[in-house]
């Protein structure tokens, strides 16, 4: 399983460059795409050493993939950029590969994920749980990303998704619910003109609309972890209690600080607690 450059063609490790020479045949995402990197770096391969794998039909071309193995031939995937399995194609050639008794072994190198999670500066503090939650693509339909991102909001941990540059606006809309929750976009990372930006998450529509070329490119998503657990309050909280029973957070928070005139944010953040405090109440009956 052979990581490839996300942008930066210096960014393919030399173990990697080396297998890719070393091995009989290279199974890949796209045929075409591949042969590119491949001669990007000086490797020509004829059409038959290259076999298409993609999720059409990973589970039919990972018998091919395996016959190949038992037959003593040496074979490297690689989906199109990255780490493969990791929100593409490759975890059921290895899972079949496994059942088969045979090995898969991680070539490791650029990833995305890891890449924003480096510069995004997440500091876990000391009632936080640590660790970070990786997501990948929230649902396309609207109702169903907004659903989603409600559940992200519960989510103690650093949350990392990946989103397409023609879905990235409605992500941004989906994600304004986070309100003053700090969010790292990574926009074309490792490529020429890479941008990384961290502001509240009710800003980040207003900021990709600020200059056209803000929505191209690739993207990675980074929700940061909520503010530490918010101050318990009496009133708040007996308000919040009530009004949970019946209503999602976001109206209960909002119709709280209009019946308490207590601060719309820190009542927002105090529902969130409840309601994570209620799921595990509930996980542990």
């Amino acid at each position: 399983m052979v990581a490839t450059p996300i942008g930066n063609l210096a960014d393919l490790s030399l173990r990697a460059l080396h297998v890719l020479q070393l091995v009989d045949a290279v199974a890949c995402e796209d045929t075409r795409h591949t042969q590119a990197l491949l001669r990007a770096y000086g490797i020509e391969r004829p059409g038959s050493q290259l076999l298409a794998v993609h999720q059409h039909n990973e589970a039919e071309a990972a018998q091919q993939v395996i016959a190949r193995l038992r037959n003593g031939e040496r074979i490297a995937y690689a989906s199109d950029a990255g780490t493969p399995a990791v929100s593409d194609p490759g975890a059921r050639l290895v899972q079949a590969v496994q059942a088969a008794g045979l090995r898969a072994v991680p070539l490791p190198g650029a990833s995305a994920v890891t890449a924003l999670l480096s510069v995004a500066g997440v500091v876990t503090q000391a009632a936080q749980p640590a660790g970070f939650a990786f997501v990948g693509f929230l649902p396309n339909k609207a109702g169903e990303r907004a659903q989603a991102v409600q559940q992200l909001a519960l989510e103690p941990r650093a949350v990392v998704l990946l989103e397409a540059p023609h879905r990235i606006e409605d992500l941004a809309r989906a994600l304004a619910m986070l309100g003053p929750r700090p969010v790292t976009l990574g926009r074309e990372l490792t490529k020429q003109f890479e941008e990384v930006a961290t502001l509240p998450a009710a800003q980040l529509e207003a900021w990709l609309a600020a200059e056209s070329s803000r929505t191209r490119g690739e993207f990675a998503v980074l929700i940061h972890p909520p503010e530490s657990r918010p101050e318990d309050d009496g009133e708040g909280r007996r308000v919040l209690q009530l009004l949970l029973a019946e209503l999602p957070v976001k109206s209960a928070s909002r119709l709280a600080a209009e019946i308490t005139g207590q601060p719309k944010n820190a009542l927002y953040q105090l529902a969130l607690q409840l309601k994570r405090d209620q799921e595990a109440d509930g996980a542990d009956d």
